[in-house]
């Protein structure tokens, strides 16, 4: 090797020993006659040092040496001088007195620092990477990935799981994202699909009899961007025959058991808790709740169903949902700053919102005169409202409140430094609704994908057509208010899952079309199975306290779906096209 040792490795026990080290120029200091270099790698940084008076030549060839450079030095590790040590590095006792380098290879003048504390923009980081990726932060980031991934393998190779690789050119088969399209070269016209996950693979893996399947895989979604989400993304995928949902949990817990293990060094404790649904819904306002936390939504239906505040009543009237939730110690905030707060509530849904500051044991408010002082009482015993407390109240139709709630309780406890970071919370939804209906198109969409089996008790309910009241055998894992993993005991049985197609208005040719080769399977003699998949891209997020998915992921593309790195996605010469069978029309 080119190197004896690594940038991070050399200590005390290391003194008089001669060492080669490879690496970038961290940083240049001349002090009089001595040039101190500083010499970085993945590994860490050691301070080597040029004395004119061991070697004038190397020394003098040192004054060439700028940030980036990329070099090969070998001396002698000796004790750094009393008041010089660097107690911030795991090297910061020693130095290496150089009695021979090489410059590897030059470097331009980089575009921003290789440092944590730079502040540059996205766009130039992206653009960069290659420089981007050497700051410390991202490399410890990719390396807390690979920790992850490690911890996966290693749970479910004990597990008697099998990594199966499926393909990614494979059929459209839309799945509630728009598909990644790729032409065929052999077959003119015909198109493949990138997968938007290995979903109907593997159910058949199930069908073929493998038991238990998992893979680490890359999927593609031609969808808006934002923070968490890429047009492509990773995840942990598995699945298991002659299973029920706690054999799924109990596989999933020690997966993250170990992933915090090897990650983070945290013992978690395991089982998780688990809620349902309508339950998460009712209290936090979504179905992903962050539990670190309280100012858990509240209903006041009953409490003011007699007010004569016009406002509230006709909402009562039209079965609104009236629901509060107490922002406690805020009561002194300023008139602008609730005015603030209230057009975010309408830029969440709301029409408006009320607001009480609880005052000597009472509410009071600038709409108060409208209301009973039994009703201002019930509604602060009911949000346990006390002095110095703000009471948030929203009145729309159960979901949008829900929704404006949820998603105020979020945001004021960031603002207000409300969420302990230093814990984490895991939760367990279950007990999703089968399907959702879709007031534009007036029909029943399935509420996660059309493979998910339903709770027995319920299945009657499949031929009443009472179909709002199918509870699906679906699950998700909630780390931290994020939605971690997804997924369900799935449906084995041809004939269900002709009928669950049939609901969603998928006919019997469509549904051939897209999935016949699925129910062809079923036909074949299906086991029960079900199964999980973790969003490694969040997951990561988490363990590295990113604030984007874009800081673990070695090659991210912006929020227009641009590799500014690379320049994908590009145009294509004439010949190409030719080939596929494709008429350059011009961009539209």
């Amino acid at each position: 090797m080119l190197r004896t040792h690594t940038c991070g490795e050399l200590n005390k026990t290391y003194i008089g020993k001669r060492v080669t080290l490879c690496g970038w120029v961290h940083s240049r200091r001349d002090h009089g006659d001595l040039i101190f270099i500083d010499i970085r790698d993945t590994y860490g940084v050691s301070q080597v040092v040029f004395d004119p008076k061991e070697n004038r030549s190397l020394h003098d060839k040192a004054h060439e040496l700028k940030a980036e450079y990329v070099i090969r030095a070998e001396g002698v590790v000796r004790q750094r001088p009393d008041g010089t040590k660097n107690s911030k590095l795991a090297t910061g006792d020693i130095e290496v007195l150089i009695n021979g380098f090489e410059i590897l290879n030059v470097a331009l003048t980089p575009p921003f620092e290789v440092s944590d504390s730079s502040l540059v923009a996205d766009e130039t980081r992206f653009k960069y990477r290659y420089i981007d990726l050497r700051r410390p932060a991202m490399q410890k980031n990719l390396r807390t990935r690979h920790k992850i991934y490690s911890a996966a393998r290693e749970v479910l190779e004990k597990e008697n799981f099998v990594e199966v690789e499926t393909p990614f050119l494979t059929k459209s088969t839309p799945e509630g994202a728009r598909d990644f399209l790729v032409p065929s070269r052999l077959n003119a016209g015909m198109f493949y699909a990138l997968p938007q996950s290995p979903q109907l693979f593997k159910q058949i893996l199930m069908v073929a009899g493998l038991d238990r399947y998992f893979q680490i895989v890359r999927c593609f979604r031609d969808e808006d961007l934002r923070k968490d989400r890429q047009p492509e993304f990773t995840q942990l995928d598995m699945e298991m025959s002659f299973v029920d949902e706690d054999d799924v949990y109990k596989i999933s817990e020690a997966f993250i058991k170990e992933a915090f293990k090897k990650a983070l060094k945290i013992e978690i404790k395991t089982p998780f808790k688990r809620m349902a649904y309508q339950e998460a819904r009712g209290r936090f306002g979504t179905d992903k709740p962050d539990t670190r936390f309280g100012m858990e939504i509240e209903f006041l239906n009953d409490e003011l169903k007699d007010t004569s505040f016009k406002i509230f009543k006709s909402k009562l009237e039209e079965n609104a949902l009236i629901g509060a939730i107490n922002l406690k110690g805020k009561g002194d905030l300023s008139r602008s700053a609730i005015d603030g707060l209230i057009e975010k509530a309408k830029s969440y849904g709301a029409g408006g919102m009320a607001y009480f500051k609880c005052e000597k044991g009472r509410l009071a408010s600038n709409i108060d005169k409208f209301f009973k002082p039994e009703e201002l009482e019930a509604v602060k015993n009911k949000t346990k409202a006390e002095d110095g407390d703000l009471v948030l109240i929203v009145a729309e139709e159960k979901e949008t409140a829900l929704d404006v709630l949820g998603s105020l309780r979020i945001s004021l406890a960031e603002k207000h430094s409300l969420i302990d970071k230093k814990k984490h919370s895991f939760l367990w939804i279950t007990d999703f609704p089968l399907f959702k209906y879709n007031k534009d198109e007036k029909r029943w969409d399935s509420e996660h994908h059309p493979f998910t089996s339903c709770r027995e008790e319920d299945a009657s309910f499949l031929d009443e057509g009472k179909f709002g009241k199918i509870r699906a055998r679906s699950y998700d894992l909630v780390i931290n208010g994020q939605e971690i993993a997804s997924g369900s005991i799935r449906i084995h049985d041809r004939k269900i899952q002709e009928k669950i197609f049939g609901i969603i208005g998928l006919g019997k040719e469509e549904a051939e079309k897209r999935f016949g080769f699925l129910l062809e399977a079923f036909a074949y003699g299906a086991p029960p199975h079900g199964g999980i998949a973790f969003g490694l891209d969040r997951l990561a997020t988490i363990f590295t306290g990113s604030t984007t998915i874009r800081d673990v992921i070695a090659f991210p593309k912006t929020q227009k779906a641009i590799c500014l790195m690379t320049g994908a996605p590009s145009d294509v010469d004439d010949k190409q096209l030719r080939e596929l069978n494709i008429k350059k029309i011009g961009r539209l």
